[in-house]
């Protein structure tokens, strides 16, 4: 099926959530943390899910994770950052996937909503590549459609994703303000995460 018959029936992009890393600032692999009484992966697959994404894909790495309803792609090179996380995640979409979405389990305040926000520009203009943006910063999550997907993986190394593309390839890059609907505050220390209860729950959690 082409770009152009999976938009006319109405399939969307998939989603890939990246928690593989075994969070060495926080103490434990972030995936298993929980925030408001959900894992931060579990939360990382509703959000995807609930903003309109098709199958979800879990690219695991430090833990190994089950969602149900989500499948899991191992990275046997996660201890060399989120790069190959990425490189892994999209050599192993089925060839049917013609665009994904790419969020991180360790921003758990990116929303439904902005996923919803990239799906609606990708549907509605066509974008074939779009980033959520944060008072002008480029952030996540991020569309990418398949005929992206080399550029970004030669240019994803060490701890970074898919930014250096977005930054290479501007020009072909949809940016999608989401201040109002989302933040991408993320947890690299016990402090982040404490800050992050306090946020969600409205007070001090434990767990």
């Amino acid at each position: 099926m082409t770009t152009r018959e999976r938009g006319a029936a109405g399939i969307p992009p998939a989603g890939l959530l990246l928690a593989a890393g075994e969070g060495s600032r926080l103490g434990r692999p972030k995936a298993l943390v929980e925030l408001a009484g959900e894992r931060l992966v579990d939360r990382g697959v509703r959000i995807l899910r609930e903003g309109g994404c098709g199958p979800i894909y879990i690219v695991t790495g430090a833990a190994e994770v089950a969602v149900d309803g989500a499948e899991s792609i191992h990275n046997p090179s996660w201890d060399t950052g989120m790069g190959s996380s990425l490189r892994a995640g999209l050599d192993s979409l089925p060839d049917d996937v013609d665009a994904v979405v790419v969020a991180l389990a360790d921003q758990p305040l990116v929303t439904s909503a902005a996923v919803h926000r990239l799906l609606a520009v990708h549907r509605e203009d066509g974008a074939r590549a779009a980033v959520a943006t944060y008072a002008g910063n480029l952030r996540n999550p991020v569309l990418l459609g398949r005929e992206h997907w080399p550029s970004v993986h030669a240019l994803a190394e060490g701890d970074v994703g898919a930014r250096p593309f977005l930054r290479a390839y501007s020009h072909l890059v949809t940016t999608v303000a989401c201040d109002d609907i989302a933040s991408p505050d993320d947890i690299d220390t016990p402090e982040d995460l404490a800050r992050l209860r306090e946020r969600v729950n409205g007070g001090p959690a434990d767990g």
